[in-house]
């Protein structure tokens, strides 16, 4: 029962992220000088991720639509960026973004915060 669910969800994610691509959301416009300076705070930010996840998959979405290009990191099972989410946010859940400022490291979960947080950030 519970491989069937894991296949059952990863086919559902796999649907979505097919459907995403086909259908993807508009960008938003910004001058080239605005753009360059938005992509230069970008270089602090990366998203750790499953590419079948739906909310993943709604967060690259949000980051699209925002148009910002951040790091995409894949935490699957086998990938080192697994052990370094886990390792450095304590826990392998995704969506997680990791934001570099100031010296410090921040690990953000939950895809409703981190899009929050971006279209506060780069809107």
């Amino acid at each position: 029962m519970k491989l069937l669910l894991k296949v059952l969800r990863e086919g559902l994610g796999r649907l979505i992220a097919f459907v995403s691509w086909i259908l993807p959301p508009k960008k938003v416009k910004r001058s080239p000088d605005a753009q360059s300076r938005v992509e230069h705070e970008l270089k602090n930010l990366a998203l750790y991720q499953f590419s079948a996840c739906p909310f993943c998959i709604k967060t690259r979405r949000a980051m699209r639509r925002l148009n910002l290009p951040i790091e995409l990191r894949n935490a699957q099972l086998g990938s080192p960026y697994r052990d370094e989410l886990e390792q450095g946010g304590g826990r392998i859940k995704v969506p997680c973004l990791r934001i570099d400022e100031n010296g410090a490291t921040t690990w953000m979960y939950e895809s409703g915060d981190i899009i929050q947080y971006l279209e506060q950030r780069f809107s």
